[in-house]
């Protein structure tokens, strides 16, 4: 999901058009490739390469040093049959690997242009660069900057994207530099032997990272033993209904409006889907894509109630020009009726993070009247 990472640096996409309003061609995605490219949305400029051999694919990601905190080096191996994903360090081996379920969003290089919305965007011509034959397509300034993309004419891939601020130079958010669409080597995809027992069939869920209850005791003001994380599978085997509310973190004051809330409730019976969300020109999001659907209109003062939730689903809050929060999530029934928060740290900037928890005990396990 190329571009909702440009979201969470701020950028306004909005305004920019979806491709098959001006003209492009249709083409099915290539499926066995490596991609090489650099990219800076997340602040120091990060290499990455992407091989893919149909079901499989593996990201390779790293910053060089000197950085902030030092240097990044990480691996993640998709496994689209098993929609599972692990990874590790290939640097420093005595981090631990993690394995986890994912519901198929993983920044594929030529998917990358479908996050882009369908308005407001002007064709400025095309052009050669590093060899594509790309549209470049540019949005009007406003308070926000512009947005610059060169999108290959062949394959819709993002070959370049840049962002120019209010009244500063143009910034280089993505650049692929190298395609390559023969079968990359079987070493790519070669798990190293340390990875081995989180790689294993039996390891189903993410471990748990030490002192989890403290810091979810720090966030609610509560017993952090009392929440279960919503994002670790798998999924509780009997079903429950689901009773959603978002809260203020600290507080746990409910938050009861200026959000809209989307769900996908079929993941584990679709193949990788891929979500779009729109901002339309009156501000209200548009959520499309797999399963995904608003449930906006659920709500009684800020409680939704969702009956028997299936074991693994997906959640989307969008909090309009504050950001928004999206999880991969997994039930976890205590009862009949099983509370789900969101914990936002910030309503004003909800890029300040927060968490899904199941609630198990304590004064918020039911739903107020």
């Amino acid at each position: 999901m190329l571009f909702r990472r440009f979201a969470v640096c701020g950028i306004a996409l909005a305004a920019l058009a979806g491709y098959g309003a001006l003209g492009a061609e249709s083409t099915a995605a290539p499926t066995v490739y490596t991609v090489t490219s650099t990219n800076s949305m997340a602040g120091p400029v990060t290499s990455t390469t992407t091989y893919r051999s149909g079901s499989k694919v593996v990201v390779d990601e790293r910053t060089p040093a000197p950085v902030a905190g030092g240097a990044m080096n990480m691996r993640t191996f998709y496994d689209f049959k098993k929609m599972e994903k692990l990874t590790w360090d290939p640097v420093h081996t005595q981090v631990r690997c993690v394995k986890e379920s994912f519901t198929g969003a993983w920044s594929d290089p030529f998917e990358g242009a479908d996050d882009l919305s369908k308005q407001g965007a002007k064709l400025l011509g095309t052009e050669t660069l590093h060899g594509f034959t790309t549209r470049v397509l540019q949005t009007a300034s406003d308070a926000n900057g512009s947005i610059k993309a060169w999108v290959d004419i062949k394959t819709n891939m993002v070959v370049k994207a840049q962002f120019t601020p209010p009244g500063a130079a143009p910034i280089t958010m993505v650049e692929v530099t190298e395609v390559n669409l023969t079968p990359p080597p079987s070493s790519a995809f070669a798990i190293p032997s340390d990875c081995a027992a989180a790689a294993s069939p039996a390891s189903i869920e993410a471990p748990r990272p030490p002192g989890e209850a403290d810091e979810i005791a720090a966030l609610t003001g509560g017993n952090g033993q009392d929440y279960l994380n919503g994002i670790y599978g798998p999924g509780s085997k009997n079903s429950c209904t689901m009773i959603f509310r978002i809260v203020r973190a600290g507080t746990m004051d409910p938050i009861t409006s200026g959000f809209q809330v989307g769900a996908d409730l079929a993941v584990e019976t679709e193949s990788a889907p891929s979500y779009n969300i729109q901002m339309s020109k009156d501000g209200h999001t548009i959520f499309s894509g797999g399963g995904l659907h608003e449930i906006t209109s659920q709500t009684h003062n800020g409680v939704f109630r969702v009956d028997n939730i299936p074991a693994q689903f997906e959640m989307d809050i969008e909090f309009a020009d504050h950001g928004s929060a999206t999880a991969n999530l997994y039930r976890q029934c205590v009862g009949a009726q099983t509370v789900l928060l969101y914990v936002v740290k910030d309503p004003g900037d909800i890029s300040k993070g927060g968490d899904w928890l199941w609630v198990k005990a304590g004064k918020y396990a039911t739903a107020p009247h």
